[in-house]
């Protein structure tokens, strides 16, 4: 491009374009250019992450349901004080016998029951009786409604379905804590047989870490041999690293049952030795110990791969240096070596345990009733009972949980000091 100088002195492109204003041009194509790239990456991102998040965060909270039904009890209900401890007045019931005519008619009104179900049990059974003979109900409605069943004269029963009749509700998120609403209408903290889900938690909070220090005792030594051996013997031991990855998920986790089980080839071979007797086959599958040897096993390539990047970065000289300057080994790994690694232990450990958390297949089949995690519980609720919200309530729990582990690890680590690569 050639420049010229105008009778104002002003610099000019070969087109008489101020030199200023063509530049402005050229780095504004130049930004939407950049911008166009980026489109696309921001728009998968963004389908794939953020709106799945927003949508689960969305249905931890979303009760239309009952009211959208309901809609000539719902209103009703809210003008009904509850707190007198009488049943609502006939107008109510007569609504409710037009919704569930309705809902029959039009096979929703068992929904509604569904929903309830999952805040007191028998819900959906007293919707499916009452709704087969609604049409036939004559006033006064009250009368009508008790004789078909008793819980239509109990005030719980109208106190719930003008709880759960708002657009948005809690209910899912105080069952994932186990807690649930007493008669009066107060907080209160499940059975200690109905408690699950806080169970789960820790459980899958304790398990995970358990795994993950497993994992850095198992490969530390692993990544510190690979890092120090020649560099062609250390690619073909790589490769052995590397090879789980080769392999379904799902034929490794069977192997393993193939393995622990009672009458498994690990039992057989104790059995031999003489270590153990026939009668005392050690129980290694479908509990804890199962899910921790599966999953160790899965997930130590992940930890060792962050440790050998950083150790091979530092420099061999460091501890013959500090042994020439009269450390020990014991001493020069301490304090020399040792804290060069904890970038990569950082990553690896994050990497491990998150991914843990998150585990369902191998916990869903080498685990049992003491080994399943908090994940099993979500793809139940989301595949098998339906129960959407729960499930949802435990997502963004969990994910809740994970951010605050994170962020605890970044105020006592420092997520800066992690290393990958």
């Amino acid at each position: 491009m050639t420049q010229s100088v105008a009778n104002s002195g002003v610099m000019t492109t070969a087109d008489g374009t101020p030199l200023k204003v063509s530049l402005a041009r050229a780095q504004r194509r130049s930004k939407i250019r950049g911008t166009l790239l980026v489109v696309p990456l921001f728009a998968f991102i963004l389908i794939t992450f953020f709106v799945p998040i927003f949508d689960m965060l969305f249905r931890s909270v979303e009760n239309q349901m009952v009211a959208e039904i309901m809609k000539n009890t719902a209103p009703l209900l809210k003008e009904w004080d509850d707190r007198t401890g009488e049943l609502p007045p006939e107008e109510v019931f007569a609504a409710a016998k037009f919704d569930f005519e309705e809902g029959h008619a039009a096979k929703t009104i068992l929904r509604v029951g569904r929903r309830l179900n999952y805040e007191v049990p028998g819900f959906s059974s007293l919707f499916r009786k009452t709704a087969r003979r609604a049409k036939n109900f004559e006033p006064p409605y009250k009368d009508a409604f008790i004789d078909r069943d008793k819980k239509w004269g109990q005030v719980e029963t109208w106190q719930l379905i003008k709880r759960e009749a708002g657009a948005f509700t809690i209910s899912y998120y105080l069952a994932a804590l186990d807690l649930r609403y007493a008669p009066d209408g107060s907080l209160g903290i499940k059975d200690d047989k109905a408690r699950i889900y806080l169970k789960l938690f820790w459980r899958t909070l304790s398990l995970s870490a358990f795994i993950t220090v497993l994992c850095l005792l198992l490969a530390y030594p692993i990544a510190h041999l690979l890092s120090t051996l020649p560099l062609r013997t250390s690619n073909l031991l790589m490769i052995l690293v590397l090879l789980p990855f080769w392999t379904s998920l799902l034929v490794r986790t069977t192997a393993w049952i193939a393995l622990l089980q009672q009458e498994g080839v690990i039992n057989d071979f104790l059995v031999a030795l003489g270590l153990i007797g026939n009668d005392g086959r050690l129980a290694m599958i479908h509990n804890a110990t199962g899910t921790v040897v599966a999953m160790t096993h899965i997930l130590l390539p992940f930890m060792v791969l962050p440790l050998y990047s950083v150790m091979k970065t530092i420099p061999p000289s460091y501890m013959r240096a500090a042994k020439n300057l009269g450390a020990t080994p014991a001493v020069a790994f301490m304090r020399v070596y040792f804290p060069n690694t904890v970038s990569g232990i950082g990553a690896g450990s994050i990497l491990v345990f998150i991914i843990s958390i998150g585990y369902y297949i191998t916990p869903a089949l080498v685990g049992g009733t003491d080994g399943t995690l908090i994940s099993n519980f979500i793809a139940y609720h989301m595949s098998v009972s339906l129960n959407w919200g729960l499930a949802a309530a435990l997502g963004v729990l969990l994910l809740v949980l994970v951010l605050m582990l994170y962020y605890l690890y970044d105020k006592i680590v420092g997520v800066d000091n992690m290393k990958f690569v």
